[in-house]
């Protein structure tokens, strides 16, 4: 068993799933501070304004992934001040980004709301809450760079105490802000705020610490204007702009048609969407254990290395995978009781608890070759591989099941998933040709 299950694998993946697993527990936790609120505008508001910063931050989620395979890479090649310029940059970057989002925050706020279809004394609190909001961008742009950067060199216990400390901040100021002192929906969007800088500052200092004294003095702030370093950083963050942003498509139009389909069926969705975040979170966390290790070895040069990190992961990652269909296979009725007692949701969930089921086998692939695959620098394959299951495999699926209503809406996402983990396997087979190719 021991040589199935990698200790080193676990122990970079712990940490991450833990950290994984403080985020829905603060939804939690928003949602019970504001539903003792007199009015349910309060609860609705931030579930809009939470979505719509959650939708557009994701979407600059490939600061973290971007940085993290290039942090591996001069980890595993001891380049220890391309490492230290690696972090500025990223840094940079996300600043930049960030203050770009603030300035831009009066055209896209009104148009996501809009698009959320906010109206009326929510759209009103929504876009409070927005307004505050929208002043932690830049400090949660430069908190996925330091957090990638930690994850490639394997400092996973301090992206867990990152992610704990925020976490925690918020939920106390939560209960100061808006019990305490009343201030609803500006209460909980500065919480979050403070949240985010205190993680941040967290990050930095991890990131200072992770560094040895040299490199710490090489003064990379020279070399920020180095143009050829900059594009590669762009180059692959660009490649996984785009994959974010096809699947957040991909999710949000399932939504969509879930909504289509009726309240009762968007209800049950939302429901076993709820079972998918947990499979996400769970195989995430050996995702990124992939991502460390494979960079790490390609940053030696090293292939059988590589081979090894894949078969490490892969093992681990597909035994958790195990675990969560036969958890669900055996709990899944019980999970869906607890989360819904009205019957027709119920029944509707129960009747496609089959696809949440087979999930966890069908996408544990895609989650474990995007971690290798970010490692290895692959990001145009990511790109890639999402634009044809996406594009050549979901919509038109999803077009020709139209008929056969939520199960065909579930078929199409799961073909997708299994799309995604078939491609990438067909460029993990070229791998013994072509090892550390870039692309």
């Amino acid at each position: 068993m021991t040589r199935w299950l990698s200790p080193r694998v676990w122990h970079l993946a712990w940490p991450l799933i833990l950290s994984n697993i403080t985020v829905p527990l603060l939804g939690l936790v928003d949602a019970a501070v504001l539903g003792h609120l007199p009015s349910p505008v309060y609860l609705a508001a931030v579930a809009l304004g939470g979505q719509l910063f959650t939708t557009l931050f994701w979407l600059f989620g490939f600061l973290r992934m971007g940085t993290s395979g290039l942090s591996a890479q001069a980890f595993g090649g001891g380049r220890e001040v391309d490492a230290a310029r690696l972090l500025w940059r990223g840094m940079g970057l996300g600043a930049l980004l960030g203050c770009l989002l603030i300035l831009t925050g009066p055209l896209l706020i009104p148009a996501g709301l809009a698009a959320l279809q906010a109206e009326g004394a929510v759209l009103d609190e929504a876009g409070r809450y927005a307004s505050v909001r929208l002043w932690g961008a830049p400090w949660v742009m430069v908190q996925y760079a330091c957090m990638g950067w930690l994850v490639g060199r394997q400092r996973m216990r301090a992206v867990m105490g990152v992610a704990i400390l925020a976490n925690s901040v918020n939920v106390v100021l939560d209960l100061i802000l808006v019990l305490g002192l009343g201030m609803t929906t500006a209460g909980v969007a500065l919480a979050t705020v403070v949240a985010d800088i205190c993680g941040t500052l967290l990050a930095l200092h991890a990131t200072w610490r992770a560094l040895p004294g040299h490199p710490r003095l090489a003064r990379p702030w020279k070399q920020l204007l180095d143009m050829e370093p900059v594009r590669e950083l762009i180059r692959v963050n660009q490649h996984l702009f785009v994959r974010t942003a096809l699947l957040l498509f991909t999710f949000g139009f399932f939504n969509a048609q879930s909504a289509r389909l009726g309240d009762v069926t968007l209800a049950a969705n939302a429901i076993l969407l709820t079972g998918l975040l947990v499979i996400s979170n769970a195989l995430d966390g050996f995702a990124h254990a992939a991502e460390a290790l494979s960079g790490e070895a390609a940053g030696r040069q090293d292939p059988a290395a590589i081979r090894n990190a894949a078969v490490a992961t892969g093992r681990s990652a597909l035994t958790v995978a195990v675990l969560l269909t036969l958890l669900f296979a055996a709990g899944g009725d019980t999970l869906i009781s607890l989360l819904t007692s009205l019957p027709d949701v119920r029944q509707t969930a129960l009747d496609a608890l089959p696809w949440l089921i087979c999930l966890p086998l069908v996408g544990v692939w895609s989650y474990w070759f995007d971690g290798l695959f970010v490692g290895l620098g692959w990001t145009a394959r990511m790109r890639t591989t999402l634009v044809i299951a996406t594009l050549g495999v979901f919509l038109p699926l999803w077009w020709l099941t139209r008929g056969w209503g939520n199960p065909g809406l579930w078929l199409s996402l799961t073909a997708f998933l299994a799309a995604r983990g078939a491609i990438q396997a067909t460029y993990w087979l070229q791998f013994s040709t072509q090892p550390l190719n870039k692309s």
